[in-house]
């Protein structure tokens, strides 16, 4: 199976400098652009059976442009929503380290944010949410999950089972692609964050 994380386009979050996580954005009009040049791009060299999405605006947006282009249908999960940062999202950034200051050395792995949740559980949600949509793609021969940068981050952590937790972080930058492999339990990456369309004319 082939599998194609993308991280949404520039969301309105970006130009304002604040916490986005759980903050419902959409995107921007270079956003927009991004989104549909990335969708070329992957219609040129793929044929996705499926695309599963975040239920975030900035990523629905997205998965709607790459439906529209590919043809292909889409699936909403709740599961490949950001990280939940509890009272930061929307919060500008000033704001937050003066009401919220992050405990010296950083929080732990198990401690949340206020109303948020922790990075153990959030790694949880991740493996989660990824056995379910690789299970329920069984037989099809290339999918497309469109999410979110912490969650790709998650997704990717997930794949190459690497540990519980993990201090590696894997970076997606707008409209990123990261192309992965399965056949049985052999996985390989093909490449990540693949943004080439970004310059394309």
């Amino acid at each position: 199976m082939k599998i194609l994380l993308i991280r949404h386009g520039e969301s309105e979050a970006d130009l304002l400098d604040v916490h986005e996580g759980r903050a419902n954005f959409s995107l921007t009009s270079l956003g927009n652009m991004q989104a549909k040049q990335m969708s070329m791009w992957v219609n040129k060299r793929f044929k996705p059976d499926l695309i599963w999405t975040s239920t975030l605006n900035r990523a629905k947006e997205t998965a709607k442009i790459l439906s529209e282009v590919t043809g292909t249908l889409i699936r909403e999960e709740e599961g490949l929503k950001e990280f939940n940062n509890g009272v930061l999202a929307g919060m500008k950034r000033l704001d937050a380290k003066l009401k919220y200051p992050e405990p010296i050395g950083g929080r732990k792995p198990h401690e949340q944010i206020k109303g948020g949740e922790s990075e153990l559980e959030f790694r949880f949600r991740a493996e989660m949410t990824f056995s379910k949509i690789l299970t329920e793609s069984e037989g099809m021969e290339c999918i497309v999950i469109v999410s979110h940068g912490g969650m790709i981050s998650n997704l990717l952590k997930s794949f190459l089972r690497l540990p519980i937790p993990s201090e590696s972080r894997f970076f997606t930058g707008d409209t990123g692609i990261h192309f992965l492999h399965k056949e049985g339990n052999k996985t390989s990456i093909v490449f990540l964050n693949n943004q080439e369309h970004l310059q394309e004319k």
